[in-house]
């Protein structure tokens, strides 16, 4: 893994290297044609001189602006630890990019400030109107950024799809699908689903990987007979739980107090390791539940272990633990 993440790197440094280097010889050739129309060097109709001398000032600024933007990704960006942040930072700049070369443009284009601003705000009158789903999307993003609802690699639930965020763009976001109708809920779908960014503003966002806690509740539950040794299977299930899960649930459990301590929330009862509770059940079983913490992209396998461990203990005694068999299963 240090290997791989080092060749990236070095990979990465001289991807820079020679956008940097490439910027450099555009902006002396654009220097040097400069140099000649100021100077006359080159005999040109005198109305082709001032848009062509704006037009070359213009694209040696974007030039700078590109090689700037670099600079400051190779510099600083690219050696952000926390991959969610420098994927913010990267789409941040890449729109004060878009914008500062957008407005050099403009000036390449309109001699007249005056008119230019005139034309663009008739221009941005009729876009108004006509893309009101992507503005809003594009404060959606906004809203994202500064709220942070979400972050690249979280996973989340809003509306009927729930997945992994894999990109947030200044329009839309995409999942890597979880659950759906074809596979059970913890296990990905191999589906992509894209929603606007808008969805944000209305719709309420299930996220399951919150930074300060990225752990969810979970259970496994059995139906077994009444005439069944509820001690020993709670101690079956108990223990294969917490065989499963260490001494990590018991931090985990300790850091759910603590925020629950920072909030108005009544304090409630909540067991450092997993906890085995008994329903009745409406078809004349017992439910039989054991409860814990887990990192929500780990639960289908966590679960997968503890189901056979558990089952292997349950079934060497058959005269402790009755199961439900025949039609009342």
């Amino acid at each position: 893994m240090g290997n791989d993440a080092s060749r990236k790197c070095a990979t990465a440094n001289r991807g820079h290297v020679l956008w940097l280097g490439a910027y450099v010889v555009l902006l002396l050739v654009l220097a040097a044609i400069r140099y000649v129309l100021w100077l006359d060097l080159v005999p040109l109709a005198p109305r082709y001189v001032p848009p062509l001398r704006r037009i070359v000032v213009g694209l040696m600024a974007i030039v700078l602006i590109l090689a700037a933007a670099r600079l400051i990704r190779a510099r600083a960006i690219d050696r952000i630890a926390n991959a969610a942040t420098r994927y913010n930072l990267q789409r941040i700049a890449g729109l004060v990019v878009f914008v500062l070369i957008a407005l050099i443009v403009v000036s390449m284009l309109f001699a007249n400030w005056y008119a230019a601003v005139a034309s663009l705000g008739l221009i941005s009158l009729v876009l108004g109107f006509a893309l009101q789903t992507p503005i809003t999307s594009f404060i959606g993003w906004i809203y994202i950024l500064a709220r942070r609802p979400y972050r690249v690699g979280d996973r989340i639930s809003i509306g009927e799809a729930t997945g992994d965020v894999i990109e947030v763009t200044y329009l839309d976001t995409t999942l890597w699908e979880v659950g759906g109708p074809y596979v059970s809920s913890s296990h990905p779908s191999g589906r992509l689903v894209k929603f606007p960014n808008a969805n944000v503003l209305t719709s309420a966002v299930y996220n399951f990987s919150w930074e300060m806690f990225p752990y969810i509740w979970d259970e496994i539950s059995f139906q077994i007979a009444y005439d069944s040794d509820l001690a020993f299977v709670s101690e079956v299930m108990q223990q294969a739980a917490e065989r499963e899960l260490g001494e990590a649930m018991i931090q985990r459990v300790r850091t759910y107090r603590d925020i629950l301590a920072r909030t108005p929330v009544d304090e409630v009862e909540v067991k450092e390791r997993p906890a085995v509770l008994f329903r009745v059940n409406a078809n004349t079983w017992i439910d039989a539940r054991v409860r814990y913490l887990v990192d929500p992209k780990h639960a289908g396998s966590v679960k997968s272990r503890l189901l056979l461990v558990m089952l292997q203990q349950l079934n060497t005694q058959p005269d402790r633990v009755r199961f439900p068999r025949g039609d009342n299963r």
